[in-house]
């Protein structure tokens, strides 16, 4: 068996049983997410015993990441379907974007403006400068 044949197995079977565990359980966590974790779990396993056994999933991966481009094509093809009512609301979505965004970004400097106090070495205040 080629090892893009091979790697693109391995993906498909930890696919599939990070989909059978998403529905088995019920979690709120998209199979395929649940199937990464548990190659990630597996490839931690072996990497002290079998170096060699993980390069058809690096040759899968590279052949992948060369065609990544075609992944956008289906949501193209839904954006062009779908012009006319993106036109119609564009303006909210475009309010929305905006206003999310900032939320974002204040939520994250808040956490971060919090956590720079607990870590400073006085309790309080500022952060040291390092430079």
């Amino acid at each position: 068996m080629s090892p893009l044949l091979a790697g693109l197995t391995w993906l498909l079977v930890f696919q599939s049983a990070g989909e059978a565990i998403a529905v088995a359980t019920g979690l709120p966590v998209p199979g395929p997410v649940i199937g990464m974790a548990l190659l990630l779990v597996a490839q931690r396993v072996r990497q002290g015993r079998d170096a060699e056994a993980s390069a058809p999933l690096g040759v899968a991966a590279d052949g992948l990441a060369r065609h990544l481009s075609l992944l956008f094509v289906p949501a193209g093809v839904g954006v062009m379907l779908h012009a006319t009512r993106l036109a119609d609301e564009g303006a909210a979505l475009a309010v929305a974007l905006v206003a999310s965004t900032l939320l974002a970004l204040a939520a994250a400097a808040l956490t971060f403006q919090a956590l720079a106090r607990r870590t400073a070495p006085d309790g309080g205040g500022d952060p040291p400068s390092h430079g």
